[in-house]
């Protein structure tokens, strides 16, 4: 991980002028279904939806696995909070880092939030249970390098509480995130303005990794 002292977004291309690098997807009604969805969510139509728009039953069975495996790893809203910040800052991936900082920090508190995207919950100053410290390492482990697993990374989720099927389930919701980082990064997809704004400072310090948030 990069020195928190580095200039923010060192090095990281914007994304194109409509704030990713493909245009606009041709209208339809599931695009409109997707922006809707956006506007009554959160006021605006995200960038990475104007991504996904392009192949909307490519997202929405994304979206069906995501959940799934959510569901069947028994994960709440602030374990996926702590799930996907700490895969995002692994990836440098600044939108869901932006996205997920802010919420993790709104279920525990912007530093727990930010030491999650930095990688540094267990140096103290961290609300986070040892379940979760254990939890996020994991999750940071696969977005790095998943050949490097060992039967002693997943002893400790047992050892934590975790059987089996859940470890089964969190790993395909961890690898579902990644998946959805990915395309996102991959075609430019910028944070939106908007997200950007309403993280807490504590989150936005932490953030110097990535694409920068659109203007």
């Amino acid at each position: 991980m990069d020195d928190a002292s580095a200039a923010p977004y060192a090095g990281a291309e914007r994304g194109g002028g409509m704030g990713a690098f493909v245009g606009e997807p041709a209208p339809s009604a599931a695009v409109e279904a997707m922006y809707g969805d956006d506007l009554e969510g959160d006021g605006y139509v995200m960038n990475l939806t104007r991504v996904w728009a392009h192949a909307p039953e490519v997202h929405d069975a994304w979206t069906a696995f995501a959940t799934a495996s959510a569901e069947a790893a028994r994960l709440g809203f602030r374990l996926k909070g702590v799930v996907v910040s700490a895969l995002a800052g692994a990836l440098r991936d600044s939108y869901c880092s932006f996205a997920w900082g802010g919420r993790l920090a709104r279920a525990s508190d912007p530093a727990t939030a930010a030491a999650v995207l930095r990688g540094e919950e267990a140096a103290g100053g961290s609300a986070l249970d040892v379940s979760e410290r254990v939890i996020a390492a994991w999750a940071r482990r696969l977005a790095r390098d998943p050949n490097s697993t060992t039967a002693d990374d997943v002893a400790a989720l047992r050892d934590v509480g975790l059987d089996d099927r859940t470890i089964v389930a969190l790993t395909a919701y961890i690898a579902a995130r990644i998946a959805f980082s990915t395309v996102n990064d991959a075609l430019g997809a910028l944070p939106d303005a908007e997200l950007h704004a309403s993280a807490p400072g504590a989150v936005r310090d932490a953030i110097t990794w990535g694409r920068a948030p659109a203007s």
